[in-house]
């Protein structure tokens, strides 16, 4: 082993947090929030050091910087905000500090009542050398505070009175303007942050067919028809509209009602087998509209403060222009014929997988990547893609950074209900929002469990997740056996314990909850494969808590985030209480929101709650108002121990808005 190129260079910066894979993958971040970066920084023996963390925009050449703190035990912390749309590079430089050094030395010496003739004038060699490589206004003021450090001719008095200027904090601001930085030691590694706009971070998704939107029964509905009927999704309080496929439908081995292989010639299809004679990817459904009707059911949810998220299902049906044009984007049988879908037992006749090992996997690539560049032109910048886990990484990886890098915003929601391992390499190649296992966790200790590994692990830093209680493809055990006091439930805490989530209506309002048969996750006469006929005014609709609940998420800066949540004890089994809080600068004061839920659908429960006070920046002794964000009234609760009690056939859930000072 040679000698290093600088071999003064004594500090170590290690153990780094966040760094993804050796900083292969960014983090991820949406506007305005805050880079918290830790380390270990130390060096050998005595001296003190000093750490600061760096960063600039990708696109940038100059860094800024800020002083790291000491936390203990050789470990320091610095945060930074990112401001703008794109990709930041960060790292840490560490290098002896000198000035503080010599200054606890002195102080040591002054404690000791050591003579100070030869510290001072090391002090002022100090100030010296840093006015030496200072701007001009500095070196003025380094030279001054050098003169008056040197020592006097033997009077201890006069020299305790010098040493006294050492300890301005002004001198101590004006050396770390100057950093060695031939001897600092820089992290070998720049690390990246990737950041989006807001709505990465915090959004509402209402998904629906529109297909079945008309206001005549049976009739295929149209764009025009969820155009002229957006408010009742508005009204709600969604900011997204979710839209399964708009693509023509194949007819080759189309799927009947129920997923039946025997369709009737009536039978609609799945969205899912997507192309035809009509066109592909990049066609609007004949029954569905035109373009132009596309274009103006963008312009309306705009109106309405939504924006349209489009489903992208890479397959195709044997139908689709791809299977003539490029045959060599599908794996063959022996006998040469294109191989459809399988995931054995189960057939899907109707869908061609597409082959990312093919000889053409480049022209693959730029064709999938045309589909999204397309869509985005016509305004869409929010994708809901299917099953990207079975697609390949390094497609995605490509895909999604040519995609940000040309159309700073665009949102990708990975559909991946599959491994962990597969999940979280999806979320660091790039997708912006990750389906969950929140459907399958329905007891307290699953969900706590859960939600600590959501948002107190590494996995923070790049899986966000967005909570459905339903799909079209998933309608949950609990849903089945709960009822509508299970959908109530379920709403809330999907609503609440994450940022970013979404419902599949008009079933989740409506409560539908009929399996296809017993021990099924599919619903009976599924809209994936029928036109379906909602009653939207149905009494028994969940519309109004849907909308407290997204007008609460609206209004609260605490429920638009993940990072805060903390689950307080309360001492029934069945309940789960947990508080979010967070700094709104809108009003300047904490917003904190306290959420109890009842996990049993069927029998009223009752409780004490035992906060956690700190956690809520209360007092043990502060009366305080909770208003129940849900309608379930006003309550003033003192100290750490309050009783609640939740009836599952009226609301099972309080969402308390907590005000202090009463």
């Amino acid at each position: 082993m040679g000698k290093p190129n600088e071999g003064r260079s004594r500090v170590v910066i290690d153990n780094v947090q966040p760094e993804l894979n050796c900083g292969h993958f960014p983090i991820k971040r949406v506007l305005g929030e805050k880079v918290l970066v830790e380390a270990d920084v130390f060096a050998d023996g005595h001296d003190h050091v000093r750490a600061r963390l760096l960063w600039k925009r990708d696109c940038e050449d100059c860094w800024q910087q800020v002083e790291m703190a000491p936390l203990g035990n050789d470990r320091w912390r610095g945060e930074f905000a990112v401001e703008h749309l794109g990709r930041y590079v960060y790292t840490i430089a560490g290098e002896i500090d000198r000035y503080g050094t010599w200054r606890s030395d002195l102080e040591k010496r002054m404690d000791a009542g050591q003579d100070l003739k030869v510290p001072l004038q090391t002090g002022a060699m100090l100030l010296e050398h840093f006015a030496s490589v200072a701007d001009r206004d500095d070196a003025i003021r380094l030279r001054k505070w050098a003169a008056m450090l040197h020592p006097s001719n033997g009077d201890p008095h006069a020299d305790l009175e010098a040493a006294a200027v050492a300890f301005e904090d002004e001198i101590t601001e004006t050396v770390r303007r100057y950093p060695d930085l031939a001897l600092e030691t820089r992290y070998g590694r720049e690390l990246r942050v990737f950041v989006d706009r807001e709505k990465a971070g915090f959004s509402s998704w209402y998904e629906l067919f529109p297909r079945s939107w008309s206001l005549t029964p049976g009739k295929h509905g149209t764009l025009r028809d969820v155009a002229a009927r957006l408010d009742y999704v508005a009204e709600m309080g969604f900011d997204v509209l979710y839209l399964p496929p708009i693509f023509p439908i194949g007819k080759s081995f189309r799927k009947g009602k129920n997923n039946s292989v025997d369709a009737a010639s009536s039978d609609v299809g799945s969205p899912w087998a997507i192309g035809s004679s009509e066109g592909g990817h990049t066609v609007i459904h004949p029954q569905l509209g035109t373009m132009e009707d596309f274009l103006q059911l963008v312009k309306r949810a705009r109106q309405l403060g939504m924006e349209i998220a489009l489903d992208i299902a890479f397959q195709a049906s044997p139908d689709h222009p791809w299977a003539t044009e490029h045959p060599e984007f599908f794996k063959k049988r022996p006998d040469g014929t294109i191989q459809y879908a399988e995931n054995p037992p189960k057939k899907y006749q109707d869908i061609y997988p597409l082959d990312f090992e093919s000889p053409n996997w480049k022209g693959l690539w730029d064709e999938l990547e045309r589909v999204f560049s397309f869509w985005i032109e016509k305004g869409v910048y929010i994708f809901r893609v299917d099953n990207p886990h079975t697609k390949a990484f390094p497609f995605w990886e490509w895909v999604i950074d040519e995609l940000t890098s040309k159309y700073p915003g665009v949102i990708f929601l990975a559909e991946a209900f599959t491994r962990p391992r597969l999940m979280e390499r999806l979320a660091k190649l790039g997708f912006s929002q990750s389906y969950t296992y929140f459907t399958w966790r329905n007891t307290k200790d699953e969900l706590i469990e859960y939600m600590r590994e959501l948002t107190e692990t590494p996995l923070r830093e790049y899986f966000r997740p967005n909570f459905w209680p339903n799909t079209p493809d998933i309608l949950a055990e609990s849903l089945k056996a709960g009822g509508l006091p299970a959908f109530k439930s379920r709403l809330v805490l999907a609503g609440t314990l994450v940022a970013n989530y979404g419902i599949y209506g008009p079933a989740f309002e409506l409560g539908e909850n009929t399996p296809a048969k017993a021990g099924s996750e599919e619903y009976i006469d599924s809209e994936k494969y029928e036109i379906k006929t909602w009653d939207l005014t149905s009494a028994v609709s969940l519309k109004p808590l849907i909308t407290r609940v997204n007008r609460a998420r609206r209004q609260n800066k605490a429920l638009q985030s993940n990072w805060s949540l903390h689950f307080h004890s309360v001492d029934n089994p069945t309940i789960l209480c947990y508080s979010k809080r967070a700094w709104d600068s809108k009003t300047e004061e904490d917003n904190i929101v306290l959420v109890v839920v009842s996990l049993d659908p069927v029998n009223v429960q009752s409780g004490w709650v035992t906060l956690d006070l700190e956690m809520l920046g209360l007092d043990r002794d502060d009366r305080f108002i909770v208003d129940d964000l849900l309608g379930n009234g006003q309550f003033v609760w003192k100290g750490a121990t309050n009783f609640v009690e939740l009836r599952p056939q009226e609301i099972p859930a309080h969402l308390f808005w907590v005000r202090k000072g009463i």
